[in-house]
């Protein structure tokens, strides 16, 4: 049993830099990977899931690419491991005329009172289109242990305390977009019950229960998972699809050969890539023909997606077990 006397003392890392060298290549492919930006995500109340690093928005290069998984939204997050500037806060607004309607991160060693008060005076001008987020990060470790990440939230939208505190009370306030995909979700699993389809999909589960953009299926093999997707951001292409994560061992190789043994039975292209951090395999078919905002088209996409799935839950786990039988 630990005594008072025996408790460590709490210290601050004074310089960022001791960790993370140089912003561009040590610290911004930090903060991406999943277990990282989960630290973000936490601090926020949100869901991210990195899109992409250095994706181009204007005559710029954003950090980090997100999307926050609760609402399908764009979230955009800028690092500066040193004091604010008018530059990067001239590269925000940037970003926010280019993108339309977008969440804005700025993560940063110190804010200075000016650019602290740019970010409240935009969250009070701006729609809910846009929201403006300032966060200090520091270092903390307890003696010679590893340093520990911490985000202090110095600005945000006026409404955000509101609205995270009813969301952490139950599954929060749903908006038209939630409450569109609950509809389409309960198709699906009405028209896979009527078929005594093998898939299920979690009606149960949070992701049904918020009203989000993609839904978890009972389609599991060792390393893998099976999710369905409707899109409907006006940022991005608008479409219907199913992905397969393949984790583990291998996984690289593994995903080609999947995509090689599995394209004959799909008339759609399967589409391959690595997940953020290379940790992970992504196989994607989409029916970009499809608008999910169109509800009379409903029982068509409804019609794709369950045949879609039932030939991922008839294919891929065979083929996963021979491989884990080679191995």
């Amino acid at each position: 049993m630990t005594t008072a006397n025996e408790l460590a003392r709490l210290e601050r890392v004074a310089d960022l830099r001791s960790v993370w060298p140089d912003e561009a290549q040590d610290f911004t492919p930090w903060l991406a990977q999943p277990e990282n930006l989960a630290v973000l995500s936490e601090a926020l109340n949100m869901e991210l899931e990195t899109e992409g690093q250095e994706e181009r928005v204007g005559p710029f290069r954003a950090d980090i690419l997100c999307r926050d998984t609760q609402d399908d939204s764009l979230v955009l997050i800028e690092n500066q491991l040193e004091r604010t500037d008018h530059n990067h806060l001239g590269q925000l607004l940037t970003y926010a005329a280019g993108l339309q309607t977008v969440t804005i991160i700025w993560v940063v060693r110190t804010f200075a009172d000016e650019h602290r008060a740019a970010l409240d005076w935009l969250n009070e001008i701006t729609d809910d289109r846009f929201r403006f987020f300032g966060l200090e990060i520091e270092l903390w470790r307890i003696g010679e242990s590893p340093a520990a990440p911490k985000f202090n939230i110095v600005a945000k939208p006026n409404e955000w305390t509101r609205s995270t505190g009813q969301a952490a009370k139950g599954d929060g306030i749903l908006t038209a977009a939630n409450l569109q995909n609950r509809r389409f979700w309960e198709q699906l699993d009405d028209y896979l019950n009527r078929k005594n389809s093998p898939v299920k999909i979690a009606m149960q589960g949070r992701h049904f229960r918020q009203g989000r953009h993609y839904i978890k299926t009972n389609i599991r093999e060792s390393g893998c998972e099976v999710e369905a997707f409707r899109m409907t951001a006006k940022t991005r292409p608008q479409n219907i699809h199913i992905k397969m994560a393949i984790y583990g061992e291998g996984h690289d190789d593994n995903s080609v050969q999947l995509q090689q043994d599995a394209q004959s039975e799909f008339t759609e292209p399967l589409q391959r890539r690595l997940t953020s951090g290379g940790k992970g395999s992504i196989l994607v078919l989409s029916n970009d023909h499809a608008d999910p905002n169109d509800e009379s088209d409903w029982p068509n996409q409804v019609e794709w997606m369950a045949n879609a799935l039932e030939k991922f839950a008839a294919i891929f786990p065979p083929l996963l077990q021979e491989f884990a039988a080679g191995d």
